[in-house]
């Protein structure tokens, strides 16, 4: 019988994080001044420990024990070949998955969700903020919190709001309070509300409010939690592709093709970035990241210095961006509807380390009704669009005759997401294209921004 499933006992969990900024050069983020932001600027948003983590450049960063306690309530999470997906494809790939719906919340998330309530409550901080897209990293939070007791608030995007009420009562589960954004309770949310009332929100105005919530609170007890594009935040997620290596290594395989979905970047680069220092260090290995095509951030965008929110609270980052102001179409996938892409990810696509890859919502559904009938996991909608690409890959390596090994992350399971399965099988999801000239409309944005320099790692 073959190998199905790939696991690591509880004492081979990865005890430190891979950082990347120690193999890889990154623009820094800017000030209002146009001058690099200090480490003292980011003091009332986030904690000192996890801006020191923002901005080291150490290879390898401990994980705490009080962290690898809860993240051993889960992890490590199995690796899976993907044997009856194979089956069906006929294919001679070899196809791994890094099966992260096994956590509480059912996604990657708590992965840095984890360390950053740890860092918080061993700051002092009472009260959390956040925003959350789909509704995975709000969830993920929650269920963090809750195991560190602190307070946690979340702002989630309207359209997120109406279509997956269940993530807002695993919210209210694990304690946390959810509020439809944009919202009253702020001014940037009355803002949007006073010329936009009927918007269906967005990452960048959910960030704004959350931030603004963390920031006026004048008892100096709260910080601002932010679940994606920061270097902290995708520094903790490399214990998924830390763990994937060893897990590869138990069978004899390793990857020539490494995909994951990519919203903000943070479980791409939880799977890829291990290996990412494999092929700055010489590897032969193609690593995609895969977008909505109704919000190209990666494929169409351009790399530009830009603001990770609408109200312009975040300092200037260097990242692929559709621009601040820009609301992207309602697609399912809510975790991928963000306007910005990580810094760390946008420069390895600006050096051609990496290639982004975009998929339409049908085809991410259609592949992701072909991995639940095969492989019998409902896939999140986000994950869809990584195993619309992984099909693809497998059935060139079909084409070209390759035994081709593909590993990707499968980053959350869909039974949270099943309005969105319902309205697939109804016909009444459509594709979302935009046009060069919606797109040039939300670049003007930050056309008069000062330019990322063109930098070179290797």
């Amino acid at each position: 019988m073959e190998i199905r499933k790939v696991f690591l006992t509880e004492s081979e969990i990865p005890r430190q994080w891979y950082n990347l900024l120690a193999d890889i050069k990154l623009n820094p983020p800017l000030g209002p001044d146009g001058k690099p932001v200090t480490p003292d600027m980011l003091a009332p948003v986030f904690p000192m420990n996890l801006i020191e983590q923002e901005v080291s450049s150490e290879r390898w960063i401990d994980i705490p024990e009080d962290v690898l306690k809860v993240l051993n309530i889960w992890r490590p999470s199995p690796l899976i070949r993907a044997l009856s997906l194979e089956a069906y494809l006929d294919t001679p790939a070899r196809i791994y998955y890094k099966n992260e719906s096994v956590s509480p919340p059912g996604s990657h998330k708590p992965n840095t969700a984890v360390p950053q309530a740890y860092y918080n409550k061993v700051f002092g901080i009472k009260k959390i903020t956040t925003e959350t897209g789909a509704g995975q990293w709000g969830s993920a939070l929650a269920f963090a919190c809750s195991q560190f007791g602190i307070e946690c608030k979340v702002f989630m995007v309207r359209v997120s709001f109406k279509q997956k009420p269940y993530r807002k009562s695993m919210m209210e589960t694990w304690g946390a309070k959810c509020v439809a954004s944009p919202s009253s309770e702020t001014k940037a949310g009355q803002d949007i509300l006073a010329t936009h009332p009927d918007t269906p929100g967005s990452l960048g105005i959910a960030i704004s409010e959350a931030i603004e919530a963390a920031v006026t609170d004048t008892s100096g007890q709260t910080r601002y939690s932010l679940g994606s594009v920061l270097n902290h935040v995708l520094l903790h997620q490399t214990i998924i592709g830390l763990e994937a290596k060893k897990q590869m290594e138990k069978v004899g395989e390793y990857p020539d093709i490494i995909l994951g979905c990519a919203g903000g970047g943070s479980n791409f680069a939880g799977i890829s970035f291990p290996f990412v220092y494999d092929k700055i260090n010489g590897k032969d290995i193609d690593i995609y990241p895969v977008e909505p095509a109704a919000c190209p951030t990666l494929t169409r965008a351009p790399f530009v210095y830009d603001h990770g929110d609408t109200a312009r609270y975040t300092p200037l980052l260097p990242m692929h961006s559709l621009g601040h102001a820009f609301v992207p179409p309602p697609v399912h996938a809510g975790g991928l509807r963000y306007h910005g892409m990580a810094p760390m990810v946008s420069q390895l696509v600006a050096e051609g380390i990496i290639e982004p890859k975009a998929v339409s919502q049908l085809d991410a559904y259609a592949a992701g009704v072909v991995f639940a009938r095969t492989e019998g996991i409902i896939p999140a909608p986000e994950t869809n669009h990584v195993i619309s690409s992984v099909i693809a890959e497998a059935l060139k390596a079909k084409e070209e005759g390759k035994e081709k090994v593909i590993l990707f992350n499968f980053s959350g399971h869909g039974l949270i997401d099943l309005v969105g399965y319902d309205k697939y099988f109804s016909k009444e999801l459509t594709n979302f294209a935009l046009s060069e000239k919606e797109i040039k409309a939300a670049e003007k944005v930050f056309e008069n921004f000062p330019k990322p320099e063109l930098l070179k790692s290797r």
